[in-house]
């Protein structure tokens, strides 16, 4: 059975992967490896959250669960004034994502390797991005949402995908008791993508 994504410390041995993706507009090139998620294409989920989340150029933004980065790296490229965290509990995805922050010339980014919201407590955020780990079960995913609320600036937005088959509703309903807004800002290929507002 392959070791799960959502680990510190993956043993599986490497076999490192690398391929190019167009992401809004901009040509990217990223470096994967074994013990990673999607690490052979950027998956419907991210993808869909990547094409769907807007931002300011000014603004402060947090990839929260970056494996290799490909959604913190689109942020940075948006936000030129900006910054963007990109945080990941999986040590080896977090290696990777600076190793493509680095390849894609991202400056204006770094990667930080932690649970949740713990590697940048201190710090708000103007949006904060996520693709949760479903497969961690509800509870991690309750209390990412909550950290996220936590982080987020006054006026500041949570963009989750989730899949129709990911329990959506209920992470919908869950989003709406934890944010004063919560609207279904995009669909497609059974995901749906949800900005949730903290007032």
């Amino acid at each position: 059975m392959a070791e799960y994504y959502y680990t510190t410390d993956p043993t599986v041995r490497h076999e490192e992967v690398e391929f190019s993706a167009r992401l809004r507009g901009f040509d990217l090139h990223f470096v994967t490896d074994r013990g990673v998620f999607s690490r052979e294409h950027i998956d419907a989920g991210s993808r869909l959250l990547i094409e769907s989340f807007q931002v300011e150029p000014t603004d402060t933004v947090l990839d929260l669960g970056c494996g290799y980065g490909p959604i913190g790296i689109v942020a940075a490229r948006l936000v030129p004034q900006g910054r963007v965290v990109l945080v990941d509990v999986n040590e080896r995805a977090a290696a990777l994502a600076h190793r493509n922050l680095v390849g894609n010339t991202v400056a204006n980014a770094e990667v930080r390797v932690g649970d949740g919201t713990a590697p940048v407590q201190g710090l708000s955020f103007d949006a904060i991005l996520l693709n949760p780990p479903v497969r961690t079960g509800k509870p991690v995913v309750w209390r990412l949402f909550s950290e996220a609320h936590t982080a987020l600036r006054a006026g500041g937005s949570l963009w989750v995908v989730i899949g129709n088959k990911q329990g959506a509703p209920s992470v919908r309903k869950r989003l709406q008791e934890a944010f004063d807004r919560v609207d279904d800002v995009e669909r497609g290929g059974g995901f749906h993508v949800y900005r949730a507002v903290k007032a």
